[in-house]
């Protein structure tokens, strides 16, 4: 298989899977992956999945894969609250939740973790579109912020809500208070309850 009509027919998929491949070309030989890897002209996201090195130039694309390399997940808790600017520092690892088990990825793009939660609670987020035709789904920050306190149970306290740093002027402009409070129904969970009550008392909201 030559590598350059390979790169031709797959590019454009910005990611792609071995299933994808064997149904381009039944054919295949797998080796061709583990070579062109070797290589440094292909990337492997995780184990059957793959993009090409030109995507670690194009901004997005590393928060794009994680809902690729984990399914269904989608971006929450710290990766979110700081791509909203709510949270003032730049996450090391990309965050998201799923109904399945917790699991990590690392590749040339990211760490990339993921926090089980229950069926459920897989709500609360929207596509985000980038780079024209591409679409990710991330949590809404009301959403990452109730996650983030319902997974982290060690925000207890008022000494932990401002140790976040969260941005008050979002707090009090643009944080939708009917949608959190209606987003904290359907947890239906007293913890998370109540810790959200410690941070509307620690920003005055």
């Amino acid at each position: 298989m030559n590598y350059f009509a390979f790169k031709e027919k797959m590019f454009d998929l910005a990611c792609f899977n071995t299933d994808q491949v064997y149904a381009w070309q039944p054919g295949f030989d797998r080796n061709n992956l583990h070579r062109w890897t070797s290589k440094g002209i292909l990337i492997r996201l995780k184990q059957g999945l793959y993009t090409f090195p030109e995507y670690k130039e194009k901004p997005d694309f590393a928060l794009y894969f994680a809902n690729r390399i984990y399914k269904p997940s989608y971006i929450s808790l710290h990766t979110a609250l700081s791509f909203f600017g709510i949270i003032p520092e730049a996450v090391m690892q990309i965050t998201s939740v799923s109904p399945l088990k917790t699991a990590f990825f690392s590749n040339e793009f990211a760490q990339y973790s993921y926090k089980t939660i229950k069926n459920g609670l897989m709500f609360g987020y929207q596509n985000s579109t980038f780079a024209v035709d591409r679409v990710m789904q991330m949590a809404t920050p009301e959403k990452a912020l109730l996650d983030l306190l319902y997974l982290y149970p060690e925000y207890d306290t008022a000494n932990q809500m401002e140790g976040l740093r969260l941005d008050e002027d979002f707090l009090h402009n643009d944080l939708n208070l009917n949608l959190i409070n209606e987003y904290l129904l359907r947890f239906n969970n007293k913890a998370l309850s109540r810790r959200l009550r410690i941070l509307f008392k620690t920003y005055d909201l």
